[in-house]
């Protein structure tokens, strides 16, 4: 099994981001006769932006799945803040503080974009079914606490003025905004973005870019993403992990994976002369 260093890591821009927050131990995950993920290992720290990068079928999103509890890895191990992970269901998951985005936006359509992100709070409320039907006691507590905290949310990514919009309503990019504003407020220590920038036209690739830079410079988020624009891939993150057929031929800094050999040979491919 591969040791992995707890110690602080310093980004190529000099910033420096806290020990190991999870880690994936020889990970490899069957479907059948079929092995999507392969003895792969990597972790995700404190306080960073991790990408995953691949080309399509590499088993980038599996990876996600297996992080969010969606799937149960076949082989390998997954620890986090220090220990040991058994198999748990994704609610499970999300109540540690690991939240996600989808590829394919997964959001409420007939509902508000309000009543969309308050689902987001549903891992910090407590009250009994009774208590919520009544709205007394620590149900009313929590609708006041958990109403603050997302509007908190809305006002940060600035979409104050569609709040009361049926979700269908919107365009794709105000769409995925607000499936990151659901994300968000829950809380987490670990986001996960599948694709967040699939889709978009370069003005609304820009806003997300923005936010998820905010999102990690003033909430102190860890974020793991998966993107295949390979130029939000190079200026958001700290790290990148490169995944090809299931196995991983590269991991480092932005500039290390640029200049890997076989990452350029499987994936980034080179200038024509």
């Amino acid at each position: 099994m591969t040791e992995l260093s707890p110690e602080p890591f310093v980004t190529e821009d000099g910033r420096t981001i806290g020990g190991v927050l999870m880690e994936m131990r020889d990970i490899t995950l069957r479907f059948g006769g079929v092995v999507a993920i392969n003895d792969i290992t990597f972790d995700i720290r404190e306080g960073e932006i991790r990408a995953i990068i691949g080309p399509n079928g590499a088993g980038k999103s599996s990876m996600l799945n297996i992080v969010s509890g969606f799937y149960t890895p076949s082989e390998g191990e997954v620890w986090y803040k220090g220990a040991r992970r058994p198999p748990m269901k994704p609610y499970e998951v999300a109540r540690m503080g690991v939240a996600r985005t989808f590829q394919n936006i997964a959001l409420f359509e007939g509902m508000t974009v309000l009543d969309n992100v308050m689902t987001g709070r549903l891992t910090h409320m407590r009250a009994t079914v009774l208590e919520q039907a009544l709205w007394w006691g620590r149900a009313e507590r929590e609708e006041i606490e958990n109403r603050e905290k997302v509007e908190r949310v809305i006002d940060f990514l600035e979409i104050q003025n569609i709040r009361k919009t049926p979700v269908g309503r919107l365009p794709y990019g105000l769409k995925k905004r607000v499936e990151l504003a659901r994300a968000l407020a829950a809380e987490p220590s670990l986001l996960l973005l599948d694709e967040p920038m699939a889709g978009m036209n370069v003005e609304e690739k820009e806003d997300m870019s923005r936010f998820i830079l905010d999102v990690n410079d003033e909430f102190g988020t860890t974020i793991c993403l998966i993107e295949h624009d390979m130029g939000v891939v190079m200026d958001l993150s700290d790290r990148v992990v490169v995944m090809d057929y299931g196995k991983k031929i590269g991991d480092g800094t932005p500039d290390e994976v640029r200049n890997d050999q076989a990452v350029i040979d499987a994936y980034l491919g080179v200038p024509h002369e």
